[in-house]
């Protein structure tokens, strides 16, 4: 039971500070007088599973949203029988991060990434890497502004695509860095 008083409370301050609290402010969520109380509340949910360290001693979630049923697939071309059956669960936080030390999260704004399914509104997950592989979308800051592209080299040159017919390609006059790659899009229709 405080296990999932604790768990409901971790996924609240998440939720409105899209982060997990220090030591510190778990004491104060929590009520505890010393913040040993605090760590040893935190080894029990890593032990549980709902949450782990990063590589600096942070605290982040592992498994700390609900899973949600997958029950089949859907037909998305002519229609067919639908049959429910459970198939699996999945929490979107192992689904759409692969790493969630070194992602986040950013709103998309403007449309030259359209055709690649990247809509103005959408929310797209960012990797940190500066070592982008051909054909990725990567978040970059080019000549000091920062933008959405496709990522494309040939020979010693790199250029920057967008996927929409009606802008050009970008190509650095001073300097081009490579921020993060795109993993996944997240776009919520209500």
């Amino acid at each position: 039971m405080i296990i999932d008083n604790a768990v409901s409370k971790l996924r609240t301050f998440y939720k409105d500070h899209k982060r997990l609290p220090s030591y510190q402010e778990m004491c104060s969520l929590f009520h505890f007088s010393s913040k040993k109380s605090s760590f040893d509340l935190a080894g029990k949910l890593i032990k549980a599973g709902f949450i782990e360290k990063d590589t600096t001693g942070r605290l982040i979630p592992k498994n700390l949203f609900p899973r949600l049923q997958l029950l089949g697939t859907i037909q998305a071309g002519i229609p067919t029988p639908a049959e429910e059956q459970l198939l699996n669960t999945m929490s979107f936080d192992n689904f759409l991060v692969n790493r969630p030390e070194k992602s986040y999260l950013l709103r998309v704004s403007g449309d030259s990434m359209i055709d690649a399914g990247i809509q103005p509104g959408d929310l797209v997950v960012i990797e940190e890497t500066q070592f982008p592989k051909e054909g990725d979308i990567v978040v970059a800051n080019i000549d000091g502004d920062f933008t959405l592209k496709y990522f494309h080299k040939e020979e010693s040159s790199v250029s920057l695509l967008p996927a929409n017919k009606k802008y050009s390609p970008i190509h650095a006059q001073e300097s081009l860095e490579i921020i993060g790659i795109v993993v996944s899009v997240v776009r919520k229709y209500h």
